[in-house]
């Protein structure tokens, strides 16, 4: 708490420093322009539909992307030709190093929270972009351009490029983000399918006797199952693999050892996390297995439509809520009632256990069977 209130002062101090009572009005051809945010990890992948949109329109701006430290070394190889700084806003030399280290953006984007808005005006920022209806309400006083989120059906990454109103970026391709450099792991000789079995939260968790099964299938089929998961998350494979039969990388990789792992996989099966939308990125094959999140909201959308991809769910009428990042969105059908016994907490994830382990087959082969034949 001591470190988020010592970022806060230090941001706010610099925002007076930097004050403008000056009319302000939107760069129409801005040179610098900054994207900030600290999402998780999916979200974050999702959110480089921005780069592509703001690269195609404004080819010789330089382009500034602030996120989470542990994702910033994929964007090592500076795809779309962005330079990324990874920060913690609770850490006070990290802001520092922010305000000291990027040049006046003429345009600033807030993709999701628009309490960042104060930072924006400390480095200087001529013009802030953000969507209306951020919770509570002082956290959009500083924006400057409050867009409405889309009142359509739309895949989050295809809603970002409406916050610029520039026209729409292409469909992405695997070579608009070259690998980041990494040592890899040991991985199988044969053929393999990565099967990550964490998640953000025990309600996205598939049973681990149907993990176990699936891998024997896989492994009848000529195939070697590889276990995933993260740091913390190695029970989850001893519970679906207790001989320990098949090998397993839980907990030894980083985002840039996972990209190359995924790059060499023959099939990714994954809950709606972070590490399925790795997987669009590296364009591996990914079946997607969603239980109270949103398929539609993340799901491919337009601009990863061309990456092979299939999204999972069956329809439960618990999955009602329809709120994203503090914006109430009609259209929105996920849960966020997280674990618990409690009457506003799900006791048992009756959508994941819907989801048939024949069904998760099925669609496995077929996958397989088309990466085989394109």
């Amino acid at each position: 708490m001591a470190s988020r209130l010592h970022g806060r002062l230090l941001t706010a101090f610099w925002a007076l420093r930097r004050i403008n009572i000056r009319r302000r009005q939107r760069p129409a051809s801005p040179k610098h322009i900054l994207i900030m945010h600290h999402l998780l990890l999916g979200d974050s992948l999702m959110a480089v539909s921005l780069c592509a949109q703001l690269r195609c329109n404004y080819p010789e701006a330089k382009i500034w992307l602030v996120l989470p430290k542990a994702v910033a070394p994929l964007f090592a190889t500076h795809p779309w030709q962005v330079q990324a700084i990874g920060w913690d806003p609770r850490d006070p030399v990290s802001v520092l190093h922010i305000i000291k280290t990027l040049p006046q953006p003429d345009l600033c984007l807030l993709p999701a929270e628009n309490r960042y808005s104060l930072l924006a005006r400390a480095l200087g920022s001529r013009w802030i972009i953000g969507f209306a209806g951020d919770k509570p309400d002082y956290k959009n006083w500083l924006v400057d351009e409050l867009k409405p989120y889309s009142f359509v059906p739309t895949a989050w990454s295809d809603t970002l490029t409406e916050l610029t109103g520039l026209p729409a970026p292409p469909a992405y391709t695997v070579q608009d983000w070259p690998a980041p450099l990494a040592v890899l792991p040991k991985l199988p000789s044969s053929p393999y399918v990565v099967l990550h079995v964490g998640a953000s939260s025990s309600l996205k968790y598939w049973p681990a006797e149907r993990w176990h099964q699936l891998a024997r299938h896989l492994e009848k089929l000529g195939y070697t199952p590889l276990w995933s998961a993260g740091t913390l998350e190695q029970h989850l494979v001893e519970a679906c693999d207790p001989d320990r039969r098949w090998p397993s990388l839980a907990g030894q990789l980083d985002l840039p050892r996972l990209w190359h792992v995924l790059s060499s996989a023959r099939l990714l099966v994954v809950p709606d996390t972070g590490i399925a939308h790795l997987g669009r990125v590296v364009g591996t094959p990914t079946l997607c297995l969603f239980g109270p999140g949103s398929r539609l909201l993340c799901g491919a959308g337009q601009f990863w439509s061309k990456m092979p991809y299939q999204a999972v769910d069956i329809p439960i009428p618990c999955r009602n809520q329809n709120s994203n990042f503090q914006r109430i969105v009609p259209w929105i059908q996920r849960c966020e009632r997280f674990a618990g016994n409690t009457p506003d907490r799900c006791a048992s994830a009756r959508c994941m256990l819907g989801l048939e382990l024949e069904h998760i087959i099925g669609l496995a082969e077929t996958m397989l069977h088309e990466a085989q034949t394109t």
